[in-house]
């Protein structure tokens, strides 16, 4: 018995302890400093949590203070949610800040677009009362959009997962409806799973649409079906993640890719620009022998964690094509197949890891390893792959490779007008045919020249008046360049016409 009444008594000096506060405060004095004055929480799409922000809150003076309350103007009405230092809520009594010190609050939001009269959604932030009262604004942009969000099974209510070829794949999606093949420009388009049409249907894209992914999204084009992506030099497609805060402009892998699958056909992409994904655009396999699988212009493929543009023998005819940072290879033109490409700029200046492949790599097998780790090449016909008035460069020393595997395939090359970065100063190349760029097949080749970009960081590839590509592509019947500046004459070798650049 007195041991338990001496552990009662312990526990209960503990409890004391506990709340005791072990520094003195006065009450704040309305001095308080923040590490800003507005809270900008970006763009959010209606019913879409924002990422979370904070706010540092400073207590400048020799004394330990506690702050009467913390509140969110618009009360427990307000669609902003915060946690001030460590505990969430939207009202908060007696916050104590040691002398010299300071606390986080961290800030989030979720609102439903159709609750609100104006999409700039605003609150403030209230700290004390009366004479003491300071306050520190909250601001967020509101956007509406369409969603497109996998089905639910009715039973289980697990997301249903797309079937492909009569087969079951782990794929969270489901195939578009007809009503659902054409994504205007009125409204942003937000996809959740990956988005398939269906086999003898076209997606049409209008000019001047925004395409968002979720995470683990994407879209597919099936087999027989087609992808028409028709923007303007005015009105650019857009496909890249549904984070709009700007923290994510230029952060890879945020979502799956745009895949044409074999036999899907007569898929075109105009004025776009394809940012931030694992790949790009995956082109799986020719669709038909007598035109390409994809037509691609006028399009900006930027910071890819894998590719930008991987081609699995298929057919590819491209102009006009800036492709910036990927993780393994701008364009991977591989198994064989047909590729064209004109007036093009790989530009591949990756720096999140450590990049092994060129900007680009062509090759014309793949391999296939058995149980016991045996691995297999099989070979393919490489029936084209010609690159005209092309720039391959980029933050390695090797850019460009031909990777040929002999065993009777095709392999038909062409390379000319092109300014290529190739420093193979361990001669790892030096009994390559194929990259031996004095044989036949190159024509007019600059080696390791300036292409002079204007700012790689910023994915701005176009070129300055220091630049070797000046007035070195041949006249073809692209006339104008990616800006839509004309190049009928004396053209520039890449996607751009050279600008004279502003000295600071």
């Amino acid at each position: 018995m007195r041991y338990l009444l001496g552990l009662l008594v312990c526990i209960f000096l503990i409890s004391i302890s506990s709340c005791r506060k072990d520094f003195e405060t006065i009450l704040s004095s309305g001095q308080l400093e923040f590490s800003k004055d507005t809270v900008f929480l970006d763009t959010i799409f209606t019913n879409i949590g924002s990422a979370t922000y904070n706010l540092k809150v400073y207590n400048r003076s020799n004394n330990s203070i506690t702050i009467p309350q913390i509140i969110l103007e618009n009360g427990i009405s307000s669609k902003y949610r915060l946690n001030v230092d460590g505990v969430p809520g939207k009202n908060f009594n007696s916050i104590d800040i040691l002398a010299k010190d300071s606390i986080f609050i961290f800030i989030e939001t979720t609102v439903d677009i159709t609750n609100i009269s104006n999409p700039l959604y605003t609150d403030r932030i209230l700290f004390d009362a009366g004479d003491r009262l300071q306050d520190v604004d909250l601001v967020t942009l509101v956007k509406d959009a369409n969603f497109i969000f996998p089905g639910k099974d009715a039973i289980t209510m697990k997301i249903d997962s797309l079937t492909l070829d009569g087969e079951p794949t782990t794929l969270k999606g489901r195939f578009l409806t007809d009503s659902e093949l054409t994504f205007s420009k009125s409204k942003p388009t937000v996809i959740y799973g990956f988005a398939a049409v269906p086999a003898n249907k076209t997606l049409t894209i209008e000019a001047g649409a925004s395409i968002h992914f979720h995470d683990n999204s994407g879209l597919i084009i099936d087999n027989k079906a087609t992808l028409k992506a028709n923007g303007t030099l005015s009105e650019k497609i857009t496909f890249e993640g549904d984070r709009l805060e700007h923290r994510f402009d230029n952060i890879p892998g945020q979502w799956g890719a745009i895949w044409m699958r074999s036999g899907s056909k007569e898929n075109e992409i105009k004025h776009a620009i394809i940012k931030n994904a694992i790949v790009g655009i995956l082109v799986d396999s020719i669709g038909s022998l007598n035109s390409p699988t994809l037509k691609l212009q006028d399009t900006e493929i930027y910071n890819h964690s894998s590719y930008g543009i991987l081609g699995r023998e298929t057919n590819i005819e491209a102009h006009n094509i800036v492709i910036g940072s990927a993780g393994q290879t701008s364009l991977a033109a591989t198994i064989g197949g047909t590729y064209n490409f004109t007036h093009c700029t790989f530009a591949n200046y990756w720096n999140s890891s450590l990049r092994q492949l060129p900007a680009v790599l062509v090759n014309n097998f793949y391999t296939v390893t058995d149980d016991e780790g045996k691995e297999t090449a099989f070979v393919k016909d490489l029936k084209a792959a010609n690159f005209t008035n092309c720039i391959f460069w980029g933050n390695n020393n090797i850019e460009f490779v031909l990777d040929k595997i002999e065993g009777g395939g095709l392999f038909n090359y062409n390379i000319s007008n092109s300014l290529i970065k190739f420093n193979d100063s361990n001669e790892d190349f030096k009994d390559v045919t194929e990259l031996d760029f004095t044989n036949s097949f190159y024509q007019n080749i600059i080696l390791n020249g300036n292409p002079n970009f204007r700012d790689t960081q910023k994915n701005d590839f176009i070129i300055g008046q220091d630049s070797d590509a000046i007035n070195k592509a041949k006249t073809t019947s692209f006339t104008l360049d990616i800006l839509g500046v004309d190049r009928s004459s004396n053209p520039d070798i890449g996607a751009y016409q050279h600008v004279i650049f502003k000295k600071d």
